[in-house]
């Protein structure tokens, strides 16, 4: 493919529209000693707007840069497996951040609290955006338990979610234009700002040197779910582990991306949804490191950026402007209505919840993907459809066959607790679809079935992939010959 690296503009500037002050503050009592940048939802240490304005801050003020995380024990739904890919990535990002001259704090326990200790000392406070009800509480709670200034800046939507619309739309057909109408003033590589004042460490602050530590050093004493293991031999966590990869796919798989990407026998996708769960790796970055080196008119990078810009971006804007996202509730109500109307129909294919979990249906298709889900962390994108139609067909009901989903779904998956992600299980539910013909058990919903994946791809090759790549023989599969 072409494409040249002056092809994508960069700029040290943050876009105003990415920037907004929560709080007019004041500094504490004889002046701030530092920029306080409280990292949460961008876990990276370049091409990271908020953390390139909290440069940008302490430079005018003529301050170091102090960057905290606190890691919580009580996550709302995270296991070790979670725990473990977030601090790889953590740990690297610790690492270049002392480089770049900030001084790193890593904190336990309540994530407002820890930080609005933090900011006692600061001149100014940054915060990051997240999409999800935990932590926009958390930034609500700092906001009011601290004096100084506090920023917030967007860097995880390639546009900003506001920006590109002021309320909750229906499908992607409608919030398509609104996002390209913005695109052009956004693709743009942000370059590092040079720290002025660096610093290692301030007095009486507890600087974290990372290089001292190993991932089980950081989470021995965390009091987490260790039902759920780790899946580093398949995905470790940090932003040159994503890169890496990421350069891999658009070096060997985009070529046909395009017409190989619904065939889950290969491996025709970047993977790099956990990546972007964690924000190790800009959204910005993916797209224009793609079109620095593949023409832009291209029908593959056009189909890969459609799925990048305009779904992605339909998924931050369902969570930013529905809080009840994942919930039931929130479905359309044609969609509500037609599953309704067709709970009470015979479900001769039931399956029970924990038959599910362990991946016992009577469907080797289906048990390949909850095999792939539970081993590796993730699950092709093609395949994370059929798994959670099949959910709703054999469950005892759709409001118990969408818990079903969701309990799966965060327990299981890397990227799961996302707002892509709960926007996809609801989309089984009909969220951001339309009406379908009408049929047994789904009423309106788009249906999917075993007979439809053998027609257009090759699912018994995917479940020889599944073995092979998990060591875990797949059941059900008698009636595969």
């Amino acid at each position: 493919m072409g494409g040249e690296e002056d092809t994508v503009r960069q700029s040290t500037s943050i876009s105003p529209e990415r920037i907004r002050k929560l709080r007019d503050g004041s500094p504490p009592e004889g002046g701030g000693r530092y920029v306080l940048y409280w990292m949460q939802s961008a876990q990276r240490a370049e091409e990271n707007p908020a953390l390139e304005f909290a440069v940008q801050r302490a430079n005018s003020l003529a301050l170091p840069l102090v960057v905290c995380f606190v890691l919580t024990p009580d996550f709302p739904e995270a296991r070790l497996r979670h725990y473990t890919f977030m601090v790889e990535g953590l740990l690297e990002t610790f690492q270049s951040l002392r480089r770049r001259g900030a001084c790193t704090v890593l904190r336990f326990g309540a994530p407002a609290s820890e930080a609005a200790k933090m900011a006692k000392g600061a001149a100014e406070a940054v915060l990051d955006k997240g999409y999800l009800r935990t932590v926009r509480h958390w930034y609500r709670q700092f906001q009011q338990s601290v004096r100084c200034t506090v920023w917030q800046v967007e860097g995880e939507a390639v546009v900003p979610v506001r920006l590109a619309s002021t309320k909750a739309e229906y499908a992607a057909r409608t919030i398509r234009p609104r996002i390209k109408s913005h695109l052009d003033d956004f693709l743009y590589r942000l370059l590092p700002t040079e720290l002025v004042h660096k610093t290692d460490s301030l007095e009486g602050l507890e600087s974290t040197n990372v290089e001292r530590f190993s991932v089980s050093d950081v989470l021995k004493d965390l009091k987490i779910d260790h039902e759920v293991g780790p899946v580093s031999r398949f995905f470790q966590g940090g932003a040159s582990k994503g890169k890496a990869l990421y350069q891999d796919f658009l070096d060997s798989w985009l070529p046909d991306y395009d017409v190989q990407r619904n065939q889950p026998q290969t491996d025709y996708t970047s993977t790099m949804s956990p990546y972007l769960h964690y924000g190790m790796i800009s959204p910005l970055y993916l797209v224009t490191q793609m079109l620095s080196q593949c023409d832009g008119s291209d029908p593959n990078v056009e189909s890969y950026l459609e799925e990048l810009i305009i779904r992605r971006g339909l998924s931050q804007n369902f969570c930013e402007f529905e809080e009840r996202y994942d919930s039931y509730q929130c479905l359309p109500d044609w969609a509500r209505k037609t599953l309704s109307e067709h709970a009470g129909d015979p479900r001769p294919d039931y399956v029970s919840p924990e038959q599910l979990e362990a991946a016992e249906s009577h469907d080797p298709y289906w048990n390949a993907c909850q095999v792939e889900m539970v081993e590796t962390g993730y699950m092709h994108n093609y395949m994370r459809m059929y798994w959670g139609k099949k959910i709703l067909e054999w469950s005892e009901s759709p409001e118990i066959a969408y818990k079903t989903t969701i309990y799966l779904n965060n327990k299981y998956f890397l990227d799961g607790r996302d707002p892509i992600s709960y926007a996809n299980v609801l989309w089984i539910y009909g969220l951001h679809d339309r009406a379908w013909q009408e049929r047994p058990i789904y009423g309106k919903i788009r249906t999917m079935t075993a007979g439809g994946l053998e027609r257009k791809n090759d699912p018994k090759a995917y479940v020889d992939k599944v073995e092979e790549r998990t060591g875990r023989s797949v059941s059900g599969k008698d009636w595969l010959c």
